[in-house]
Order: structure tokens, then C-alpha cells, then sequence
């Protein structure tokens, strides 16, 4: 079964979320077109995603190094079984949708921890003599993003680092078909945010014909 993971990373919901908005009027038309698909929403703000900290560093050197989990402490063994659980769902799906606001030119923090989690040597990619080699070849990702700020030319354009960080971690993990909806000037002018929005929306409904 084909496996979708909506994956969203804002506190709010759809009715106070540009990205949002935008992204669950994808679902829902890529649900109606694709009723056997499986959609897994994934709520970054209320998922338990461990941090990389110095008991998971830990924890996976002493892994690599012949220690078996069971050999862990307690909390480490947790830490390192949801990561894996994390990073393993990631790996079983064929197709992601992340939707994000942008904050201070990139993506709330929650967005980068579930990166940690799930950019991992020897899942999503492998280190070799011959290179770096992302594993994750077979998926494709749609980025929805709003930004109060024109982010795609003008002043503000060397400024966009959230879109062009996660293009570049997904390639780096093999994603090479990226596809991004941005809906750009919502702290500019609210016509133009309203406007900019309905036509994201129109290029989600499109997309979702066929993505």
C-alpha cells in the first residue's frame, strides 16, 4: 500500500496557518483521488521526538562499538527505540508532504529535530570509500511553506533558508523529486497574502492529481 506521511510543523491549526491551509487542501483532494493511499499525519508539535543529545550520541557509539540495546541505561534505550521507530516509519513511506511556517528565515525547530531523527548513516544514507550515497531514492516530498516575508526575489531572496535546507537534506537522503508551494507575503499586505493563498491552493489541488 502506498504510504503518505503529513508531516506538519506549526502549533497552531488550519484555521490560524497559512501553510496549513494550503497543505490539508492537498490531502484532502489527494485523499479523494487516491482512496486506497494511506495518509499518516504527523504533528511534530505533539510527537515525541528526542533530541540528539549526549545519551543518544552516547548510546549509539557504545551501539556501534558492541554493545547490545538491552546493555543501555533505561532512559537511553527509550531515546534510541523511538528514534528508531521515527526513522523507520520515515523509511517505509512513499511519499512526503511537510507544511511549515517560516520563522526568522527558516523552519521552527521542531522541523529540524524530526531531520535529526530521520537523516541517519546507514538508514537514510550510507558513508563508503566510494562517496556519500542517499538512501531514500524512491520517495518524493511536496514543501508547503508560508512566509511573511517575499522569500523567492527581491531583497529578502538570499534569505531563504528553510525551503533550500530541507531540498538539500532530502537530496543528500536520495529525495531528488521536490516540488515546493510557497505562499509567500502574509505579514506584507494581507490582499496580497489572501491572494498569494488562494493561488497556492489552486496549485495544490492540481497537484494532487498526480503527485
Amino acid at each position: 500500500m502506498t504510504t503518505i506521511l503529513y508531516v506538519t510543523a506549526h502549533p497552531f491549526d488550519k484555521s490560524a496557518s497559512q501553510s496549513l491551509s494550503v497543505s490539508d487542501a492537498f490531502v484532502q483532494a489527494y485523499r479523494e483521488v487516491n482512496p486506497t493511499h494511506r495518509v499518516v499525519p504527523l504533528d511534530l508539535y505533539r510527537m515525541d521526538i528526542p533530541q540528539l543529545d549526549a545519551e543518544i550520541l552516547t548510546g549509539w557509539k557504545q551501539i556501534k562499538q558492541g554493545r547490545s540495546l538491552e546493555q543501555l541505561d533505561p532512559e537511553v534505550q527509550t531515546k534510541v527505540v523511538r528514534l528508531n521507530e521515527i526513522v523507520n516509519q520515515f523509511i517505509a513511506a512513499n511519499k512526503i508532504v511537510v507544511a511549515n511556517p517560516v520563522w526568522n528565515f527558516l523552519f521552527p525547530p521542531v522541523l529540524k529535530a524530526y531531520i535529526d531523527a530521520i537523516c541517519i548513516p546507514g538508514k537514510t544514507v550510507k558513508y563508503s570509500k566510494e562517496g556519500i550515497f542517499g538512501l531514500a531514492t524512491e520517495k518524493k516530498l511536496l514543501h508547503v511553506q508560508s512566509s511573511g516575508s517575499i522569500l523567492s526575489k527581491g531583497k529578502w531572496a538570499d534569505f531563504e533558508f528553510s525551503h533550500r535546507y530541507l531540498e538539500a537534506i532530502f537530496h543528500y537522503m536520495g529525495v531528488t523529486d521536490v516540488t515546493l508551494i510557497a505562499i509567500e507575503g502574509t505579514g506584507v499586505s494581507p490582499d496580497l497574502a489572501s491572494a498569494n493563498r488562494e493561488l497556492a491552493i489552486e496549485q495544490a489541488l492540481d497537484l494532487a492529481k498526480h503527485f
